[in-house]
C-alpha cells in the first residue's frame, strides 16, 4: 500500500498562508493574492538553487498521486496557475494523477488536456483511498490546503508529515493545525539556505474529549 505523505510549506508561527488571503477563512490558498500578504517567502525554497531544496523538489516530483483541495485546484487551474513547465514540484512540473476534494465538479478544467484531475465528492479520506489505487510505485502526497491535510490527519490516513519551515513569522493567515493533538516521531531534518525541511512519522491522532 502506498505511503501517504502530507506535504506543505509553513511559517514559524504555524501558518500556510499569510494574512488577508482572498479565500474564505480556513480554505487554504485562494485566487488572486490567495497565499495572503507577504507570504511568498513560504515557497521561496521551491525556486531556490540550493542543492538541498533541489533534492526536495526531486522527491516531490516522485509522487505516485497527489491529493488537493478545491480551493487549491482553482488556483493551479486558474489563468495564473500551472502551465509552461511550472507545475507540481515547481520547475519539475510533475504530472501524476491529481485527486481533488470538492463538493461540486467545476464546469470546465483549463488543464484537462495536460493533467489528470479526478474530482472526489465524498471527502479527504475517500480521495486518499482513490489516490492509493492509482499511485503505482510512488507515494500519495496530500499537498493542501490546510483543511484537506487536517481532514486526512483526523481520518488517520496520513503516514508522514513533511513540513517546509520558512524563516518567517507571518502573524496571521491560515493555520495548519486545529483542535486535537497529532503525535509525531521525527524521521528527518534537512536544512537549506531558505528553509528547514522536516519529516515526521505520524503515530496517532488524539481527538479532544468534552470535560464535564
Amino acid at each position: 500500500m502506498a505511503t501517504v505523505i502530507a506535504d506543505i510549506s509553513i511559517s514559524l508561527d504555524g501558518y500556510v498562508t499569510g494574512p488577508e488571503p482572498d479565500a474564505e477563512p480556513d480554505a487554504g490558498q485562494g485566487a488572486g493574492q490567495g497565499l495572503g500578504r507577504d507570504a511568498d517567502v513560504l515557497h521561496a525554497w521551491a525556486f531556490s538553487d540550493d542543492p538541498v531544496d533541489r533534492a526536495e523538489l526531486d522527491r516531490a516530483a516522485a509522487a505516485g498521486a497527489v491529493v488537493m483541495g478545491r480551493t487549491l485546484f482553482d488556483v493551479v487551474d486558474g489563468p495564473d496557475g500551472w502551465s509552461g513547465g511550472l507545475g507540481y514540484g515547481a520547475s519539475r512540473d510533475a504530472r501524476p494523477p491529481f485527486l481533488v476534494v470538492t463538493s461540486t465538479r467545476p464546469a470546465s478544467v483549463r488543464l484537462a488536456g495536460s493533467h489528470d484531475f479526478t474530482f472526489v465528492l465524498d471527502g479527504p479520506a475517500a480521495a486518499v483511498e482513490r489516490a492509493r489505487a492509482v499511485a503505482a510505485d510512488g507515494p500519495v502526497v496530500v499537498m493542501g490546503g490546510a483543511a484537506v491535510i487536517r481532514g486526512c490527519l483526523d481520518a488517520g490516513v496520513v503516514d508522514r508529515l513533511r513540513l517546509h519551515l520558512a524563516p518567517v513569522v507571518l502573524g496571521g493567515g491560515t493555520p495548519l493545525f486545529g483542535a486535537g493533538r497529532v503525535r509525531l516521531a521525527r524521521a528527518e531534518v534537512r536544512v537549506s539556505s531558505t528553509a528547514t525541511h522536516l519529516t515526521y512519522d505520524v503515530a496517532r491522532r488524539d481527538v479532544p474529549t468534552m470535560r464535564r
